[in-house]
């Protein structure tokens, strides 16, 4: 670790107002790719989005991580992060027609990311050597992507759909034990990107009410797409849980520490963020049409989204040994059910059962953890509640895994069955 590094972490290391200012290109980029699922919600347009979400965002994530290591406190430091926002908003301009023949554009706007976080990361302090084993394999995945971008369409997507698996690969290639993260910056930052997906959220609401003329069905339909919105907020901020996953990262070693932040932070925001941008393409349709039948695919995608995100969220808090499960795990089959009630009936059918679903999930969970307090003071046989399978089952995890340490947790948490998946053992 370099002088310069081991100062910028001499008191507690905080997101700066540069990182924010640079989250606002990535809200633009989920605008852009929102709009462009929503102009092409068929399986074709969807893989297209599915791939170009998932290479912008592992480097704009590796962009986090560098951020972390080396924070843009020093005129240069923030000259090549403007460079680097240079870039991204070039990148987000060419999603709408990337596969029909500005992908070359996207290519290089990527390349010049790559260099520039490689070349940014050298500085940090890490060893050389594991900078340019992470920098070479970035360059191949910024290859494939340049050289798709001159090719046709179908030709284009092989070659990114290659980058987008390549992405998965590069934790297990490159040694990440040589890395460092301040857990709570990491976690906080990551928690102000999400914010900012819930930002186009509302604006497709917006988007999707257009210059109609206000109406009850129009501003029902607003209001409830919002609630559900505030409902993926709770999930993921209404309990600490972004608190909690700080102090549990900060009791592991680097190593577990670094595989754990790729797989929760990378890979499994990859799925919230997909989430967001689907639910927020099916608000579209919902506000625009919220008195008419939805189409199978915005339906899908309304309900579909949430249930994504909730799914992540819960393979997240599993992770974390973050309790209780049962809710939300129902909460994700409860939401599906909402499908034809948008497709058979109309978006105001929809949004009402989504909100009604998210309020059970999260009041039951606020009921649990009230009981679970009081049965913890009292004791069980003593109290006077009235229990539930719930609520037997996190009392009886209370005591028997309280107080634990971070290395316990994991241990015990499933991750390995987790759909962010299992913490590799380091190289």
């Amino acid at each position: 670790m370099s002088t310069e590094s081991a100062a910028d972490r001499a008191d507690e290391l905080r997101v700066t107002p540069l990182e924010l200012f640079f989250d606002l290109v990535f809200v633009f980029t989920v605008t852009q790719l929102t709009d462009s699922l929503a102009h092409h919600l068929t399986p074709g347009g969807m893989t297209r989005v599915v791939v170009m979400l998932a290479i912008i965002w592992w480097m704009y994530d590796a962009f986090i991580w560098l951020a972390n290591a080396m924070p843009p406190k020093t005129h240069s430091r923030r000259g090549l992060h403007l460079l680097g926002m240079g870039a991204f908003l070039v990148i987000a301009l060419t999603v709408p027609h990337a596969f029909e023949g500005d992908g070359w554009a996207f290519g290089w706007a990527y390349l010049v990311v790559v260099l520039l976080h490689t070349g940014m990361f050298a500085a940090t302090g890490v060893p050389a050597g594991s900078v340019a084993r992470m920098g070479v394999f970035n360059l191949a995945g910024a290859g494939l992507i340049l050289v798709g971008g001159y090719l046709s369409a179908s030709a284009q997507l092989a070659l990114w759909v290659a980058a987008f698996a390549w992405t998965f690969a590069n934790p297990y290639l490159v040694n990440l034990p040589t890395f460092r993260i301040e857990p709570r910056h990491f976690v906080e930052r990551h928690g102000l990107v999400v914010i900012v997906a819930f930002g186009e959220s509302v604006i497709a609401i917006g988007v999707g009410a257009g210059n109609a003329h206000l109406s009850f069905p129009l501003l029902s339909a607003a209001l409830l797409c919002l609630v559900v919105c505030f409902g993926l907020w709770w999930a993921y901020f209404g309990h600490d849980d972004d608190e909690a996953a700080a102090e549990f990262m900060t009791g592991l070693d680097d190593a577990r520490r670094n595989h754990l932040g790729v797989r929760i932070y990378n890979f499994g925001h990859y799925l919230l963020l997909l989430g967001v941008l689907l639910a927020a393409t099916g608000a579209k349709s919902a506000v625009a049409h919220p008195t008419d039948a939805l189409g199978t695919a915005q339906a899908v995608a309304l309900a579909g989204g949430v249930a994504l995100f909730l799914a992540a969220n819960l393979a997240i808090r599993r992770t974390v040994g973050r309790q209780p499960l049962l809710p939300r795990t129902c909460g994700v089959l409860l939401v599906l059910l909402a499908i034809p009630l948008g497709t058979e009936g109309a978006a105001q059918a929809e949004l009402p059962a989504l909100v009604l679903v998210l309020a059970g999930v999260f009041g039951y969970e606020e009921y649990a953890a009230g009981t679970l307090r009081d049965r913890l003071s009292v004791g069980a046989a003593e109290s006077p509640v009235i229990g539930s399978p719930v609520v037997d089952s996190v009392v009886a995890e209370a005591r028997v895994t309280e107080p634990r340490g971070a290395d316990s947790r994991l241990a015990e948490s499933g991750v390995a069955e987790s759909l962010v998946g299992g913490v590799p053992e380091p190289e």
